[in-house]
């Protein structure tokens, strides 16, 4: 698994070790890694992709798939160098993986390769990206289906929607207003909160992971990581509020809305939504 210490992965390779599976961590930062709380239960592999991937390929022949989160940059999402730097990089690390004998890829993916769409998105919905992380991904993810044709192997594209939890970048919305609270702040700036999302908690991201990974016959190619629920933002940042019994003052419209997402867009997760309560069964066990 590469990007195993960030803010999705931590929550994946902790989902992986609960279902007994046997995990090898990639990542850049040795020092993050030992930090982790699963740092003793993996194998670790400290490599930076963009410089050097050969670790990561000779570990991964022993594998059974590859996980493949790292994304540099995150989340400055209107920078080119997602195209002229990562995009290339992924290619050439991802080829390099399957021409190895890995035979199975789940990939990270992104809503924001729907682009500029309203309303409810499909995973056979086409994709319009307006971004260049947006399209770097939809290119990556276009690309890996050229080379498929070539070295056949199963492709999970995972396209991620909106998280929350711990490990979240401390400049997101709710560790800011967490951040907000604790200090004891009066007023908490925010934009006017009426866009609509959809918003998982970041630990059901990584059993989804777990789902997909397990569960070919239903879930190849794209796969929605969604709840399907549109959500406003002022609705979150309130339910945060309750749950904090905080009565800090919300100062709607201090910030404009983001010019690069549309105002109203959520996923619908055909595949995961049937493996969802068979699985969370099973975690219950």
């Amino acid at each position: 698994m590469t990007g195993a210490t960030g803010f999705v992965g931590r929550h994946v390779v902790a989902q992986f070790l609960r279902h007994g599976h046997s995990v090898v961590a990639a990542a850049r930062n040795a020092e993050r890694f030992a930090a982790m709380p699963w740092s003793d239960k993996v194998e670790f592999v400290a490599c930076d992709l963009g410089v050097d991937f050969r670790p990561v390929v000779n570990c991964a022949q022993q594998a059974d798939a590859l996980v493949h989160l790292a994304w540099p940059g995150l989340p400055n999402y209107l920078d080119f160098f997602h195209i002229g730097r990562n995009l290339c990089a992924d290619l050439a690390f991802l080829q390099a993986i399957v021409t190895a004998g890995i035979r199975q890829l789940l990939v990270a993916g992104t809503c924001l390769e729907y682009g500029m769409q309203y309303g409810p998105l499909a995973e056979d919905t086409e994709t319009r990206p307006h971004t260049p992380y947006g399209f770097a991904k939809d290119a990556l993810r276009k690309s890996l289906e050229l080379l498929q044709k070539q070295h056949p192997f199963t492709l999970q594209w995972m396209r991620l929607f909106y998280m929350y939890g711990e490990g979240q970048n401390p400049n997101s919305l709710l560790a800011q207003l967490d951040r907000a609270i604790e200090r004891g702040d009066a007023v908490f700036n925010m934009s006017g909160g009426d866009q609509l999302r959809d918003y998982l908690p970041v630990e059901e991201v990584g059993a989804d992971f777990v789902r997909a990974a397990t569960n070919l016959e239903h879930c190849s190619g794209v796969i929605n990581c969604c709840s399907g629920r549109p959500t406003s933002v002022l609705d979150l940042v309130q339910l945060r509020c309750k749950a904090s019994a905080s009565s800090i003052e919300l100062n709607r419209g201090y910030y404009p809305y983001p010019a690069y997402e549309p105002m109203a867009f959520w996923g619908v997760p055909g595949k995961l939504s049937p493996l969802r309560s068979v699985n969370l069964v099973e975690l219950r066990q």
